[in-house]
């Protein structure tokens, strides 16, 4: 009976140093180019594996490992060998990402006029370019100015994009009474430090900015989980007084992300 073996970290350790060699290059050395292609191949048994983990939701295996790849090149591309993290801890959530965005974004699930369809693709494409270039999202001014297009352009690609989804997450997968089990459900819920993988370092710059006691009250709600009754009291000032200047916070960071003028 023929098994499969099993990869483990340790499997991939003799390319740990080739990543720092990758990062030093500049875009245009051959030798970046030779190290890139290697690094994707020798991890390709990696996202055949986490393409596997999905074969069972109806996809063509070969559309699965195609995905699973394409999230382990910006894996790579993007890793930063200089945090102290191995690849493989950044590479698997990155490609799992990846093949969990496919089945949310596989089709236009409503009509949508070409020229949004043919937008939303090269915003797409600029927020991959973008990302790799920055290690962070573009913010949509950003991807304006690469496209050479108006930020309202940007925008109007963007809202486009909530129309482009695999069927309906309300869909059900099983032709059973019994069962009320949907897509949506087999997906699981979004991943929430996944999903803020792209704004991390662009948020990063403005937290250090905010005034000592915003930035505290901000940690404390969603890096300490607490309620605002509990902020209030830790902090020394009233609910209401921790409500205002949350909100406050909130919309000067989402101004920041989203590059518009303050």
């Amino acid at each position: 009976m023929t098994s499969t073996r099993r990869h483990t970290t340790g499997d991939y350790d003799h390319l740990e140093p080739l990543f720092a060699e990758f990062a030093s290059l500049p875009e245009d050395d051959e030798r970046r180019h030779e190290l890139r292609e290697r690094l994707v191949t020798e991890h390709l048994p990696v996202a055949q594996h986490i393409a596997r983990r999905f074969a069972h939701r109806g996809e063509p295996p070969e559309d699965l490992t195609q995905v699973a790849t394409v999230g382990l090149i910006n894996a790579v591309d993007r890793f930063d060998p200089e945090r102290g993290t191995d690849f493989l801890s950044f590479a698997v959530p990155t490609i799992t990402g990846e093949v969990r965005k496919y089945f949310r974004d596989c089709s236009w699930a409503v009509r949508v006029p070409r020229r949004l369809k043919e937008l939303h693709l090269s915003i797409s494409g600029a927020t991959a370019e973008l990302s790799q270039q920055f290690g962070r999202a573009p913010t949509p001014s950003e991807l304006a100015g690469h496209l050479g297009m108006t930020n309202e352009d940007v925008y109007e690609g963007l809202q486009a994009s909530n129309a482009y989804n695999s069927s309906s997450l309300d869909e059900m997968l099983l032709d059973d009474a019994e069962s009320s089990m949907t897509l949506g459900d087999a997906l699981g819920e979004e991943d929430v430090d996944l999903a803020g993988v792209e704004n991390r370092e662009a948020l990063r710059p403005l937290l250090a900015r905010l005034p000592e006691r915003e930035r505290h009250i901000v940690a404390l709600r969603f890096f300490g989980n607490l309620t605002q009754t509990q902020i209030a009291k830790r902090v020394g000032i009233s609910q209401m007084h921790v409500s205002r200047l949350l909100a406050k916070t909130l919309a000067h960071l989402r101004e920041g992300l989203l590059g518009s003028p303050r």
